[in-house]
């Protein structure tokens, strides 16, 4: 399993309470070894299994939707 880790921009963030949400509901997420996001520069760490991106992105955006609606992570 190679976990990669990549910095990835976030609009729309609103509130700090809201990214601590987000981080904790993504830290469970099957493949995800961690995940730090910065309210104050906007940007999301994640560090994954790289063999399993595709639904790991798809599970990272579910979970920040469902935390904020109006909140986007600008996915390469």
């Amino acid at each position: 399993m190679a976990m990669v880790k990549k910095v990835y921009n976030m609009e729309d963030l609103d509130c700090a309470n809201c990214a601590r949400k987000m981080q904790d509901a993504i830290c469970k997420l099957e493949g995800v070894s961690s995940c730090d996001i910065n309210f104050m520069m906007q940007k999301m760490t994640l560090e994954f299994d790289d063999a399993e991106q595709a639904k790991i992105v798809k599970a990272v955006k579910k979970c920040v939707k469902k935390v904020e609606p109006d909140c986007t992570v600008l996915f390469d």
